[in-house]
């Protein structure tokens, strides 16, 4: 029987290291089975734009894996129990349970609105694609009204700054706020605040500093200082949260429910279960934990990849690197900031804006999208072979 290895998650993660496995691990002995809930690649980091109203390539995951030997499930994972390695998966076809031998966990986050009250029922979000579509269907309403209509943004973190330049920019009849609890752009350096300052001003995006939100309504937002603003669209980028499927099987987790994991990705409780992206929580090689990003998903999967062959098949685990260097952010389509961090995840005094830093985060997006799309580019004539059980429990781990 082949070692069976199941991925919970096609996004940049899962789908990345779902292909360097297959890339790397001999089919004779291994089957990779990914369960992903929607048919498509989703590109999380630009569903700000398709929110906005553009066209953002979504390849069919079942293009992207043919040919590969990944078989794929489409389903919604409802649990996981690690104790009898399986995977609860629910389908059109009534669902049921999974097996595996080794477990890949990168469910990734979600827009976190469970904090304020209304948020949940009232804002929307840019942290999946249905939630996206919701709010461009939203505004496609306010723009089909003469007076256009009001758009607040909460949170003023990379994804809510990127949300509202979008916005600006591409629905200019719409008036947009964005809402920051301190000081906007406060993580950047001084040059990259002043650089987005301009930007808000230029696309006419009004600033509200040092603002907390109490409680979302239909159509307005109430604030902790009394005020309350009108909002015919309310869009809440005020934080994320992991699945609590992982709390739920008894994985070892944080308290905001991400699985702990030691240097190579693996489940500190569980050793046959990995996790990658935003689901882990991974200490990076700076001492501090990674944070939520495009980029940690990256170098967690190179390290997830290299640690499940390297147990797999017998041979030494290196160490990937596992750095955090900094924020791309766009402000439109013609516009952006780089802005890189040191050790401590500090902004470095110096940034890269304009167009020169929208060309680089267009090309790290293009990049992430061709590399996900070609799961299997180059691929070796010789993969390897799982290494011959040694005992009995070494029979049960590779069955």
């Amino acid at each position: 029987m082949r070692h069976r290895i199941v991925v919970l998650g096609a996004g940049y993660a899962g789908a990345y290291v779902a292909g360097m496995l297959a890339r790397r691990l001999s089919p004779a002995d291994t089957e990779i089975i990914v369960v992903n809930a929607e048919p498509d690649f989703v590109q999380r980091l630009r569903l700000h734009q398709l929110a906005a109203g553009q066209d953002i390539e979504a390849p069919q995951l079942a293009g992207v894996f043919g040919g590969t030997g990944i078989r794929l499930r489409l389903g919604l994972v409802t649990a996981v129990d690690p104790e009898r390695q399986v995977v609860h998966v629910a389908d059109a076809d009534g669902g049921g349970e999974l097996g595996y031998d080794t477990l890949l966990y990168a469910l990734g986050s979600h827009g976190d609105c469970g904090a304020v009250t209304g948020a949940a029922e009232h804002a929307f979000d840019v942290a999946a694609r249905p939630s996206a579509l919701r709010l461009r269907e939203r505004l496609d309403g306010l723009g089909k009204r003469g007076e256009g209509g009001s758009v607040l943004v909460v949170g003023d973190g990379l994804t809510g700054i990127e949300t509202a330049t979008e916005i600006a920019e591409s629905r200019p009849r719409l008036s947009v706020a964005l809402i920051a609890r301190g000081k906007l752009g406060a993580r950047l350096s001084a040059g990259a605040r002043s650089h987005l300052r301009q930007a808000c001003d230029r696309l006419g995006i009004t600033v509200l500093e040092h603002t907390e939100v109490e409680a979302v309504e239909a159509a307005r937002v109430l604030c902790t200082d009394g005020i309350a603003l009108a909002s015919d669209a309310t869009v809440w980028t005020a934080g994320f949260a992991v699945s609590p499927i992982a709390t739920a099987g008894g994985l070892k987790v944080t308290e905001n429910g991400r699985i702990v994991v030691d240097r190579t990705m693996r489940s500190v409780s569980h050793p046959n279960v990995y996790a990658v992206g935003d689901s882990a929580y991974a200490i990076g090689d700076n001492g501090g934990p990674l944070p939520m990003s495009c980029a940690s998903a990256g170098y967690t999967g190179m390290q997830a990849t290299a640690a499940m062959v390297g147990h797999l098949t017998g041979r030494k685990i290196p160490n990937t690197k596992l750095e955090y260097l900094g924020n791309h952010i766009s402000l439109g389509r013609r516009d952006g900031i780089l802005q890189m961090v040191d050790d401590e995840g500090q902004a470095k005094p110096k940034h890269v804006g304009g167009r020169k830093a929208a060309r680089i985060k267009s090309g790290i997006l293009k990049m992430s999208l061709w590399t996900t799309s070609h799961p299997t580019f180059g691929l070796p004539k010789r993969k390897r072979r799982l290494a011959v059980p040694s005992d009995a429990s070494a029979e049960k781990a590779f069955a």
